[in-house]
């Protein structure tokens, strides 16, 4: 039931033609008792495009020649084990027996008027936790009231630039610009030269995501 709701989310179910244009990429992360599990996809203009269950990623639309697939197949797989690796051993210091789901969802929108719409948002056990505002680069805290781990989190993520600079490039320039070649119909060319960098950035602003939630939700919310 779970992959068909994220399949469905992907795919846009009951969406209108006049919809606009969309890239999105959904990740769910379950963590217990120093175990992770990880689920997740990707759809390119209502398509689906990536599958993530475990270590199997699958590339579903032909974005990346073989070559190029492989070394980004091998990207996930390394970014999976570290975070694996990251919750045992906060676990094994600090045992905790909650179960934490972390839900990442972010994209871009490209509307028939040619104005464009970007957004990352992500929840901590179905509440609203951080979303990062793509105009000036910076994430915010969504958890209602006060929460020492949501500004421990922010902290951390502002720290880098693959989750500042570098996101807000992607979600403002690169997203909307696949899904520009998209809409003109001259988008295989451009969306194989753009794919490695559109999975290099998430999955690198992601990698860091899961760090510094890790962190604290492993370590019984000790920041």
């Amino acid at each position: 039931m779970l992959r068909l709701l994220l399949l469905c989310g992907a795919l846009g179910c009951g969406a209108e033609q006049a919809a606009p244009l969309a890239f999105t990429m959904l990740q769910l992360t379950r963590v217990h008792r120093g175990n992770s599990m990880f689920l997740g996809n990707a759809s390119l203009n209502g398509q689906l495009s990536h599958l993530l269950d475990e270590y199997n990623v699958t590339q579903v639309l032909p974005l990346e020649p073989p070559d190029a697939w492989d070394r980004r197949q091998k990207e996930v797989i390394t970014y999976v084990r570290n975070f694996r690796h990251l919750v045992t051993i906060f676990n094994n210091e600090r045992p905790t027996n909650f179960t934490h789901h972390l839900c990442c969802h972010l994209g871009c929108r490209l509307f028939p008027n040619g104005t464009a719409q970007s957004f990352y948002e992500v929840t901590l056990n179905r509440t609203a936790f951080l979303s990062f505002h793509v105009p000036n680069a910076t994430w915010e805290r969504r958890w209602p009231g006060e929460l020492p781990v949501a500004t421990f989190a922010q902290a951390q993520l502002m720290k880098y630039p693959t989750t500042t600079q570098d996101l807000q490039y992607f979600l403002n320039t690169t997203c909307v610009s696949l899904l520009q070649a998209q809409s003109a119909r001259t988008g295989r060319v451009s969306v194989r030269s753009r794919a490695p960098l559109v999975l290099g950035l998430i999955l690198g602003s992601l990698a860091l995501l899961g760090m510094a939630v890790g962190i604290f939700l492993c370590t019984g919310g000790s920041c």
